[in-house]
C-alpha cells in the first residue's frame, strides 16, 4: 500500500488543472498524516513540492478568491499549517491568514453555521463541517485566537442538531433553512438519503476535531458521545466484506454498491476513534475494514498499474452542470464511478496513517496525549 501511495503521489497531477481546491487538499491531508506516522521524508517531499506549486513567495493561492466563498478550498490550508509547523516560512502562514479571511467574511445561516458555498446560499452540507472547521481551529492554536475554537464548535453542535435524523440515527447530507431547495424537507429542512462519503466527511471532522481540542473539552460539549453514538451506529450499516455502501443504509436498493471512499474516511474515523478511546474495539473494526480496501479496492488493472477503484467520482445536492441533484437514494447511485481519485485515495494515506501511529496515552484530566 505504502509503494503505491509513493507512485501515486509522485505522479499526481491537480485536480483542477493547478488551481488551488479541496481534491487536492485530500492528497495534501493524506501526506501529511504519513509524514506525521513515519516520520520518512518522502511524504513530507511529496507534499512540499505539490503545495508550493500553488503557493507564491508572498502567500498567494493559484486561482483561489476569497470572494467565491466555497467552503471545500479552505481544507487544503490544513497543510499550510502543517508546513509552516515544520518549516517556518511565512508564505505558509500568509497563505493560511488569507484563508482565515475568508471564513471571517463568510456567509452564515441565521442559525450562525457558515453556508457551504456562496452559490449554494443558507445550505449546510455535511461535507463542509469537515473542509472548514478542523481547519479553523488548528488557524486558532496558530494564531492564540481562541474565540474561533468556539465558534467552530458552536457551529459543529448547531450543524449537527439541524441535520440530525432520530429516525435512523444518521445525519443527512445536507440542511437547506429557506426550505427553497427540490431535495429539502419542507418541514425539516433536510435531504432525504444517507450518501455514505457525507458521513464520511463527518466522521473525519468529528474525530480531528476531537483530537484538537482534547477529548476531556470535547465530552464536556457533548461531542465525543455523538461522534462515539455516530460511528457505532455506522458500524452497524458495515457489510459483510467491512466495506460501507453508496447508500449506507439501503442494502436493499437495487444497484448500490460497496463505495471505497465512504470506507476509507469511516476506516480513519474509526481507527483514529480507537486510539482515542472514544469507542470501545473501533481500532478493531477500521483494521478489519482498512484491510478490505487493500484485498477489494486497491487491484491491478490489465495494464499492469495498481489503482483504487470503486470511487464515486463526485455527488451533490441542487443544480450542477445542468442537472438537479435532487438527493434521493436513486440520485447517489447516477454518479459515476472511478479510479485514483483524490477523494479516496487521500482518505485511504490518513487510515493508513493513522493505523501506523502509536497509541495515545489519556491523561488524568481526559485529554489525549501520543505516546511517543
Amino acid at each position: 500500500m505504502m509503494a503505491y501511495f509513493d507512485t501515486y503521489a509522485a505522479a499526481y497531477a491537480p485536480y483542477k488543472g493547478g488551481a488551488w481546491c479541496y481534491e487536492d487538499g485530500c492528497v495534501y491531508r493524506g501526506l501529511a498524516l504519513l509524514h506525521l506516522a513515519t516520520g520518512e521524508e518522502r511524504w513530507l517531499a511529496h507534499l512540499k513540492r505539490l503545495v508550493d506549486a500553488q503557493v507564491s513567495p508572498e502567500g498567494e493561492l493559484a486561482g483561489y478568491s476569497v470572494g467565491e466563498f466555497n467552503i471545500d478550498h479552505v481544507l487544503s490550508g490544513r497543510a499550510l499549517i502543517y508546513l509552516h509547523g515544520l518549516t517556518g516560512e511565512e508564505k505558509y502562514a500568509a497563505a493560511a491568514r488569507l484563508l482565515a479571511r475568508q471564513l471571517a467574511g463568510h456567509p452564515r445561516t441565521e442559525s450562525g453555521v457558515y453556508w457551504h458555498k456562496k452559490i449554494y446560499p443558507r445550505q449546510i452540507w455535511l461535507d463542509g463541517l469537515y473542509m472548514g472547521l478542523p481547519f479553523q481551529i488548528e488557524f486558532a492554536r496558530m494564531t492564540g485566537d481562541g474565540t474561533l475554537v468556539y465558534d467552530a464548535l458552536f457551529q459543529l453542535q448547531i450543524a449537527l442538531s439541524l441535520t440530525h435524523e432520530a429516525r435512523t440515527g444518521l445525519y443527512a447530507h445536507g440542511y437547506d433553512e429557506s426550505r427553497k431547495q427540490q431535495w429539502a424537507d419542507p418541514d425539516t429542512g433536510r435531504s432525504p438519503a444517507h450518501w455514505a462519503r457525507a458521513l464520511g466527511w463527518l466522521a473525519m471532522a468529528l474525530v480531528d476535531i476531537i483530537e484538537l481540542i482534547g477529548v476531556e473539552r470535547a465530552a464536556e460539549a457533548g461531542i465525543a458521545g455523538e461522534a462515539a453514538a455516530l460511528l457505532k451506529r455506522i458500524a452497524a450499516f458495515r457489510t459483510g466484506e467491512a466495506m460501507w455502501l453508496q447508500v449506507i443504509d439501503r442494502p436493499d436498493l437495487a444497484g448500490n454498491y460497496a463505495e471505497t471512499s465512504a470506507t476509507a474516511m469511516l476506516t480513519y474515523a474509526l481507527i483514529k476513534a480507537g486510539r482515542l478511546r472514544l469507542v470501545d474495539g473501533a481500532a478493531a473494526l477500521g483494521g478489519e475494514s482498512l484491510l478490505a480496501l487493500a484485498q477489494r479496492a486497491l487491484q491491478r488493472s490489465e495494464d499492469g498499474i495498481v489503482r483504487l477503484g470503486g470511487i464515486c467520482r463526485v455527488a451533490g445536492l441542487g443544480g450542477y452542470s445542468g442537472v438537479y441533484r435532487d438527493g434521493t437514494a436513486g440520485y447517489y447511485l447516477t454518479e459515476p464511478v472511478v479510479a485514483d481519485d483524490p477523494k479516496g485515495v487521500g482518505p485511504l494515506m490518513m487510515a493508513k496513517a493513522e493505523a501506523t501511529r502509536p497509541a495515545v496515552a489519556v491523561e488524568e484530566d481526559g485529554t489525549a496525549r501520543c505516546a511517543s
